[in-house]
């Protein structure tokens, strides 16, 4: 068994936030040492936590489409490698679900990523990983994406395409007439390598 797989093993079967998990734990994560793009998103819904799917909900499908893939592409383990900040589903918050734990990316970020050598494009979807893994960006998320270029192509930073950030989207359409064609060009570039 490679080291990622027996990281990949040991953060399925994680149980450090057990007690602060209504649903309990399901921890959902996918990557292989070829993945060329990796896909940094907050943490999994409820719907993901029950299917154990990434991405399986309205915003998977909004990503898609803003990345042009369909879901064999998306999920295919050897391209795409996708780890949440938080690997759980944290629960439900008034306005939305609860930010990820705070123990998930410090505990497995660092050890899987160092297994993912090919990766050369990272999109870090929400501000928890904008703010994790960029220094020095602005205060806020549409501020750091509106300033993408300053970290382009390592790092990517995109709003949430949850259903939410529709008015968001609308208010801000240099987002799918700017960035998404560059992510597109560079992610197929990038896949048909």
């Amino acid at each position: 068994m490679s080291r990622l797989n027996e990281i990949l093993d040991q953060a399925r079967n994680c149980r450090t936030c057990e007690s602060h998990l209504e649903q309990g734990c399901n921890p959902v994560i996918q990557a292989q040492k070829s993945a060329k793009l990796l896909i940094i998103g907050q943490a999994p819904g409820l719907r993901v936590h029950q299917t154990s799917i990434p991405w399986n909900d309205p915003s998977g499908d909004r990503l898609r489409d803003w990345l042009q893939l369909d879901k064999e592409q998306f999920y295919d383990s050897s391209q795409i490698a996708i780890v949440p900040m938080g690997l759980c589903y944290p629960g439900k918050g008034k306005s939305g679900d609860l930010p990820p734990r705070k123990e998930c990316a410090p505990q497995w970020h660092k050890s899987v990523l160092e297994q993912l050598p090919n990766v050369e494009m990272t999109l870090l979807i929400g501000q928890y990983a904008q703010n994790y893994y960029l220094q020095d960006k602005p205060k806020t998320l549409t501020e750091t994406v509106k300033e993408w270029h300053r970290w382009a192509p390592t790092y990517l930073p995109l709003p949430h395409p949850s259903p939410r950030n529709t008015l968001w989207l609308k208010k801000n359409l240099w987002f799918e007439n700017e960035v998404v064609p560059y992510i597109r060009r560079y992610v197929h570039q990038q896949l048909k390598n």
